[in-house]
């Protein structure tokens, strides 16, 4: 039997291990941390009895993608819910803006400014299943939708400043700097709208769906699944080099590309070791997780049903903070995430006591505290928040890093989200999967599509790495563990 193993057990790492399992590969997943779930771990952070997210918390492209539908993860207890409002823009005086699933009702509250956001978001949410299986691929491809590509490429490729522009009201341009600021990059420069209008027309079509028990759910459902694959994972195993592993077929890397040189080192091509320590990894995060009695009191209203909200201020407070971040200097404003999972999943709460999950935007590999800064800008926009809190825990960028080797710099996205590496990441190469070392694939979220608990990553270097088998036509005939459904809309 061909023997493979996964370095790694982050949610691109277990995928990379299903997949393999499923076309008859006999796998172990290595994890050095005791715990494994990389970025989908939960914790009672703050008080016994709240359930907060160690670091993702929403996930609006993992509901129906390549991976969900053909691995049934709703078989092993993975349930999704929906927050009544996705993500929200409070501004001063309880004025803000708010995305519902609704293209029209969020059209609707936006005023003068509902038809420009019908005109943009209406097309792009009709054509998304599509869309998104153009971008949910290495850009290097033959497009099936190119008309849709095309159009979607409109809004995506501009500066997210040059999009705001089409917008009247401070309150719009807000919403619309909130959802493209999770680019961790400046807004003036070329794609920065690409993430934005990925996740702002992913709000319409599928929502920003929590997992119910929290992101360790999305963990445990797929260490179910590959349980019954016959795959194993072994924790508290670091790998410095890539003898450690014995003599296996498949090695499939589930770290950042830097790490990745290193366990590989004389074995792989100088050209490509110079891309991997080259590669190049953007702003940091600085997370505290707040236990709150009765929630946050927000002066507008709608961010109290929202399971994200985007805390930071008016357009140009935005684009100024993240212009900062990236130049190394910490804002005094900066661009601060807040969120509310319990509101989809109330069983993470105890009575009136709530879990809230907040982290802002920080130079890469800051060393400051933040806390003070991230409590003053909820305060700002929810006057009484600070005499809610009965506590708190900080988890400063350093920490992030410990807690998972892949954020380098306390990078929570594994890669700066520059206009080259959206396009080609890690490197320039027609298989971006390929490491240059014969059976050794980096599956880690530095690889196509990038950032996010959909699991692509592990999806697509897995089958490459079938492919070169000859096993991929074992991998896509029909079984049991397939579905065509989407979870966030049963």
């Amino acid at each position: 039997m061909i023997q493979g193993v996964v370095v790694g057990s982050g949610p691109n790492g277990l995928a990379a291990a299903i997949t393999l399992a499923a076309a008859g590969v006999s796998v172990t997943v290595l994890e050095a941390a005791e715990t494994p779930g990389g970025g989908t771990r939960s914790s009672e952070a703050t008080v016994p009895g709240l359930l907060h997210d160690d670091c993702s918390g929403f996930h609006p492209l993992a509901t129906d993608n390549p991976f969900s539908r053909r691995f049934d993860l709703t078989a092993h207890g993975l349930r999704w819910a929906v927050p009544n409002v996705q993500y929200a823009h409070p501004l001063d005086d309880g004025r803000g803006a708010a995305a519902y699933r609704s293209v029209d009702e969020t059209a609707d509250r936006l005023g003068v400014d509902g038809g420009r956001y019908r005109q943009i978001f209406g097309p792009l949410t009709d054509r998304f299943d599509a869309i998104a299986t153009e971008f949910l691929q290495p850009m290097v491809h033959l497009p099936r939708h190119p008309v849709a590509l095309g159009r979607f490429g409109v809004f995506a490729a501009p500066p997210a400043t040059w999009l705001a522009r089409l917008f009247r009201t401070e309150e719009a341009a807000a919403l619309w700097a909130g959802v493209a600021a999770h680019a961790f990059h400046p807004l003036s420069t070329p794609l920065s709208s690409a993430i934005g209008a990925a996740l702002g027309t992913a709000a319409h079509r599928y929502g920003w769906p929590v997992a119910v028990g929290g992101s360790q759910a999305i963990s445990a459902a797929m260490l179910s699944l590959l349980e019954s694959l016959g795959g194993r994972v072994e924790t508290g195993v670091t790998v410095s080099a890539l003898p450690d592993l014995g003599s296996p077929d498949i090695v499939l890397l589930d770290t950042a590309p830097a790490a990745a040189a290193a366990i590989l080192a004389e074995r792989q091509p100088p050209r490509v070791a110079r891309a991997y320590r080259r590669y190049r990894h953007g702003p940091g995060a600085f997370q505290v997780a707040f236990a709150v009695r009765d929630g946050v009191p927000w002066s507008f209203a709608p961010a109290r049903e929202a399971g994200t909200v985007h805390v930071a201020g008016d357009l140009a407070t935005v684009v100024g903070a993240e212009r900062d971040v990236w130049r190394g200097r910490m804002p005094t404003q900066p661009f601060v995430l807040v969120g509310q999972q319990y509101l989809a999943d109330p069983d993470r709460s105890d009575g009136d006591l709530h879990p809230v999950d907040a982290y802002a935007h920080v130079p890469a590999g800051f060393t400051g505290d933040a806390r003070g800064l991230i409590t003053e800008q909820i305060e700002r926009f929810a006057p009484g928040f600070s005499e809610r809190i009965v506590s708190a825990t900080v988890r400063p960028t350093p920490e992030i890093v410990a807690h998972n080797a892949n954020y380098v710099g306390g990078d929570i996205v594994t890669g700066a989200n520059t206009a080259r590496q959206l396009l080609f990441r890690p490197r320039v190469a027609v298989n971006p999967y390929a490491t240059g070392v014969d059976g050794v694939y980096l599956c880690s979220a530095a690889t196509p599509p990038g950032a996010g608990a959909h699991g692509l990553c592990g999806w697509h270097a897995a089958r490459s790495a079938l492919k070169q088998r000859g096993l991929l036509d074992v991998l896509d005939r029909p079984s049991i563990g397939s579905h065509a459904g989407d979870g966030s809309r049963k």
